[in-house]
């Protein structure tokens, strides 16, 4: 078979993504590639400036259109004020932003800010958008998913001692494990939408230059020798948001050794993103910290 690309993704003309964290890396790269499908993208950002300039360099040439909207998924007032903001239906959300490897910090509501803003910034946002969706919802993982563990007892890095990649891979874990209870969810009722999951590979973004340590040069050399561009990294989030007979629940990560690079195919992940148990209490916990209930409506499934 022919290897998937951008050229494949068919005609999103009437169709609206909002897409987290859209004014550089794999965000920007993706919203390019969906505008110039002919869809409308809403950039959620944190920084409005950017993504202005973001929107104006997608702009050229482009069939579909931008719309850039403040948001801070490490400020919920931020996310309710995005999504009460938001007007008509949303056709795929895709769950993007994040930071990685970063000092400890806290977001405004407290809690650790890699999985504050990873995972409990895009839960609230999903569970808040769920009224609106009409598809799909993507949720970017990431291989280091495979070093997490979560913790329900210490979710925020309260009582143990903070170790930053621990912290990332605990957060992209539970994005994954998110994606999956999600699609479980949608099934249970017969929701018509979907829940997709995927990972970009090793892909050169400014994520690597944010660590404020000495690991921010020694990626900086990675990024140059063995990472791809963030063209194609956006590739799986692409697939995953626009192939139309996707089944849910479909994880998509690049197709080259150990994953790091290539085109876009569903993959695997790890025995522990499939406890089912663990996924539903971190759910409940989710919607205990955030304070947002996520409602699933029923209704036909294709």
């Amino acid at each position: 078979m022919t290897a998937w690309t951008p050229a494949d993704i068919g005609d999103q003309s009437g169709r609206t993504f909002v897409v987290t964290g859209a004014n550089s890396g794999i965000g920007l790269e993706a919203s390019r590639d969906l505008v110039r499908a002919g869809a409308r993208v809403v950039l959620a950002v944190r920084d409005t400036e950017k993504g202005a300039r973001a929107a104006a360099e997608i702009g050229d040439g482009a069939r579909g259109t931008t719309d850039v909207r403040k948001l801070d998924l490490a400020d919920l007032a931020s996310v309710r004020a995005f999504v009460a903001d938001l007007d008509g239906p949303v056709d795929v959300l895709v769950n993007n932003a994040g930071l990685m490897a970063i000092p400890e910090r806290r977001t405004v509501d407290g809690f650790e800010m890699q999985v504050g803003t990873n995972f409990l910034g895009h839960f609230a946002l999903t569970g808040l958008l769920l009224d609106v969706l009409t598809d799909r919802v993507v949720t970017l993982s990431s291989a280091a998913h495979r070093i997490g563990s979560i913790d329900l007892s210490d979710l925020n890095w309260r009582r143990r001692r903070y170790q930053r990649w621990l912290a990332y891979g605990q957060s992209k874990l539970a994005d994954l494990m998110f994606a999956y209870e999600l699609e479980h969810r949608f099934v249970a009722a017969g929701s018509p939408l979907r829940s997709m999951a995927a990972h970009p590979g090793y892909s050169a973004t400014n994520l690597q230059s944010r660590t404020e340590s000495v690991q921010d040069a020694v990626m900086g050399v990675f990024n140059k020798v063995v990472a791809q561009g963030p063209a194609m990294g956006a590739q799986p989030t692409l697939y995953a948001a626009t192939v139309p007979d996707l089944p849910g629940g479909t994880y998509v990560g690049p197709s080259g050794f150990q994953e790091i690079s290539g085109p876009p195919v569903p993959v695997g992940s790890t025995v522990a993103s499939h406890d089912r148990e663990t996924q539903a209490a971190l759910w409940d916990l989710a919607v205990e910290l955030t304070g947002v209930t996520p409602r699933i409506r029923s209704g036909a499934r294709s």
